[in-house]
């Protein structure tokens, strides 16, 4: 990371939905991980501000790329980082 910091890259209704979108960027190489106040996932009624999605801020613009493509359909084995 160039200065440490993360950047909200969306907000999503769950911890699960946080954790594939994780998963997804993670695959690309991407540094991600989820933020929600619902007690470490204990309590995901807490979740009244949804979850958010974390990147690293040197890594935002890619990963908008990449979701903008999974929600368009445009993401499949081929075109994974890995």
């Amino acid at each position: 990371m160039k200065d440490g910091r993360n950047v909200s890259l969306t907000v999503v209704g769950s911890r699960t939905e946080g954790e594939l979108i994780v998963g997804l960027l993670r695959s690309y190489g991407l540094r991600a991980a989820v933020a929600a106040d619902d007690v470490g996932g204990q309590e995901p009624h807490l979740q009244l501000q949804g979850v958010h999605v974390l990147v690293a801020a040197d890594d935002e613009a890619s990963a908008r790329q990449i979701l903008a493509a999974a929600e368009q359909g445009g993401i499949d084995e081929r075109t994974s980082g890995s």
